[in-house]
């Protein structure tokens, strides 16, 4: 997410190389979705660097290879996933939860392979996962056995709150793009663990973004008082405003509760001068 076209020049420093573009946008935000992770492995090179250009309470949330959780389903991954897990190694406390990403084809009938697969996983990461099959969300029985196999060892569930795109008809190409490749499901907001985490997704208009997120800011000052340490991370179908709504969101969170550290003091995007 940091190497965002729109954001160049606007809200992070333009031109920048590779090296330092994560460490501009982790003056906006202490979060990012590893999303590249999904589309191949990184080399353990590109993640040094990535952990250069972080402080150590970073938080990734790394997606797992699609070769592992789409491909392969799980299944016959031995290999992939020690790959995996080694080239994400320098990352350390930075890797805040390894995202298991789920097909939407895998349903009810699959969870014997995530149990398998997650009882396998070496217990120095913290999990997340993402399930996109309706059945977890429409059948009580479904959601309660993937609860529990979640809870087993104890992995999040992640919400992907899509609720305010569906909500009326697109109205850029953005969006009704988006309204062809994301899924439709009614918003879960229950956490499992200490450690929540949503991905929201709102609107291309800001305002219909900031209104459809108002109850995720009352479920994140509740689950701050109740101790826990959730991770937000906003979308839009462009993202072209995306850093910025992720700190109003921040802020709204912080006019609840004052003592929230305040995100860092953004990286100006123009060279400092003496007049």
């Amino acid at each position: 997410m940091w190497t965002q076209a729109q954001w160049q020049g606007r809200f992070l420093p333009h031109p920048l190389p590779p090296g330092e573009r994560l460490r501009a946008y982790a003056t906006w935000c202490d979060a990012v979705e590893g999303n590249t992770t999904f589309y191949a492995t990184p080399s353990r090179s590109t993640v040094e660097s990535w952990a250069r250009q972080t402080t150590p309470d970073f938080r990734f949330v790394a997606k797992l290879p699609k070769s592992i959780t789409h491909e392969r389903r799980l299944t016959g991954v031995d290999e992939e996933l020690r790959s995996f897990l080694e080239a994400i190694e320098p990352l350390g406390p930075r890797a805040h939860a390894l995202w298991i990403q789920l097909p939407g084809s895998f349903g009810p009938t699959d969870l014997g392979a995530l149990a398998g697969f997650l009882h396998r996983l070496p217990r120095s990461h913290r999990y997340a996962v993402e399930v996109r099959h309706r059945a977890f969300f429409d059948d009580a029985r479904s959601e309660r056995l993937l609860e529990g196999v979640l809870a087993r060892v104890d992995a999040e569930w992640v919400p992907f709150d899509t609720t305010a795109l569906f909500q009326s008809p697109p109205t850029s190409d953005a969006e009704r793009e988006a309204w062809m490749r994301k899924p439709r499901l009614p918003r879960r907001s229950a956490a499992l663990t200490d450690r929540p985490i949503i991905r929201y997704l709102g609107r291309d208009d800001t305002t219909r973004t900031i209104e459809g997120w108002r109850q995720w800011i009352a479920t994140v000052v509740e689950w701050l008082r109740e101790g826990r340490s959730p991770t937000v991370f906003v979308h839009t179908p462009d993202n072209a405003d995306a850093l910025m709504l992720a700190r109003r969101f921040h802020e709204e969170v912080r006019t609840r509760l004052p003592e929230i550290e305040p995100l860092p003091e953004p990286m100006p995007t123009e060279p400092l001068t003496l007049f």
